[in-house]
């Protein structure tokens, strides 16, 4: 079935289809929309599912622990402060390996008080455990709505769906809503043992010194990386279900013969593919990297997507203030690691929702080709 669909209801329909049995909610915007409509499928009957609306985001994460804890499948969503407020929290549930999912929608952080879409939020989060996902689109949303359940739940390792606010969580597109025969196929119902039981005790949650904390934060790092393969288990699934592919860690578009190459993430991806195509009419070998996975992060992908680029360019809406963009940081280890010396620049946009225009990628391929400073903020000059 085919619907106009936000891409926080496109995300809810997700949800839905993955039938959580407790959803902890406390709205944010831009993510309101999202537990908004999750509550009126619990009041209508089509979403069997226990909605606590409780007085704060510690408290939504929190509860979202507690019931994963009980053995069941939970889902909470917030957004900027509230993840913010959640990050004592992000902790305690990657550590206690509860495969909790929850929907970031990506929105500046205060000061000054801001309401609009960059990613600042969720990258600020990026060593606490969760594996992290970046949807482009409506479409992209709900199914990784279903496939982060599939993963996390595999993994023992919790989700982090992200959603640029306002640009995706706002912005309507057609959807097609899998039917719940399908949706019960390709996700079964939620079975762990690491959970309360009173017939088997044990302990959860328990205070380590430090040669047992050791291990545990190793084992939690081998389970990151075998999320690679379970994301992939989880695509080839949903491909031989839904009928729709998904491309892994990473998506190269036109990346094969490209001199240049800018690699970004989330919506902002097509208006880079479109602008590439303007520019390889005219000539250009022109190629684009949307990230769609930053934990765990796509060292191999990348490395393998750029090895004969003459240079690259990393475009994201995050600064790490003193330094550069994390995404950069991240990208230019993968490149280190490798032993390629491709020049590499780093484009600093969005914040706060400021615009970023096909002039602005335009003008950013071609500081790619001609050199650049090493980061750079679109739009201002700096003496």
């Amino acid at each position: 079935m085919k619907k106009f669909l936000s891409g926080d209801e496109a995300f809810a329909e997700g949800i839905r289809l993955a039938k959580p049995a407790i959803i902890s909610a406390y709205p944010i915007t831009p993510q309101t929309i999202v537990v908004e409509r999750l509550s009126e499928m619990v009041e209508s009957g089509s979403l069997e599912s226990e909605f606590i609306h409780v007085e704060s985001e510690h408290s939504a994460l929190s509860c979202a622990m507690g019931a994963s804890a009980a053995g069941v499948r939970a889902f909470t969503a917030t957004s900027s402060q509230g993840l913010l407020y959640m990050a004592e929290c992000l902790y305690y549930a990657s550590g206690g390996r509860f495969p909790i999912v929850m929907m970031n929608a990506n929105r500046s952080t205060a000061l000054p008080w801001n309401i609009y879409g960059d990613q600042r939020d969720s990258i600020s989060q990026l060593d606490s455990g969760w594996i992290q996902a970046y949807a482009e689109n409506a479409q992209e949303s709900l199914d990784l709505a279903l496939m982060s359940y599939y993963i996390a739940e595999k993994t023992a390792t919790p989700f982090m769906v992200n959603l640029d606010g306002f640009i995706l969580t706002h912005t309507y597109e057609e959807v097609d809503i899998p039917d719940e025969e399908q949706a019960d196929k390709f996700l079964p119902e939620f079975e762990t043992d690491n959970k309360l039981d009173l017939e088997n005790p044990k302990n959860m949650a328990f205070s380590a010194g430090p040669d047992y904390n050791y291990i545990f934060k190793f084992k939690e790092h081998q389970e990151m990386l075998n999320a690679v393969s379970v994301i992939a288990e989880s695509e080839k699934k949903f491909a031989e279900i839904f009928g729709r592919k998904y491309s892994g860690l990473i998506e190269n578009y036109k990346t094969e013969d490209a001199e240049f190459i800018l690699r970004t993430l989330g919506s902002i991806a097509g208006l880079c593919r479109e602008t590439a195509d303007k520019l390889r009419a005219e000539g250009k070998k022109i190629g684009v990297v949307r990230l769609r996975y930053l934990r765990p992060f796509p060292i191999a992908e990348l490395v393998e997507s750029v090895k004969n680029a003459k240079a690259l360019g990393v475009l994201e809406k995050n600064i790490s203030f003193g330094s550069e963009g994390t995404v950069f940081t991240n990208v230019n280890s993968a490149l280190h690691g490798a032993k390629l010396q491709v020049p590499s620049y780093n484009f600093i946009g969005g914040l706060g929702g400021r615009n970023i225009s096909q002039s602005d990628i335009e003008n950013i391929f071609s500081a790619i080709e001609n050199g650049a400073e090493r980061v750079n903020f679109i739009g201002i000059e700096v003496e």
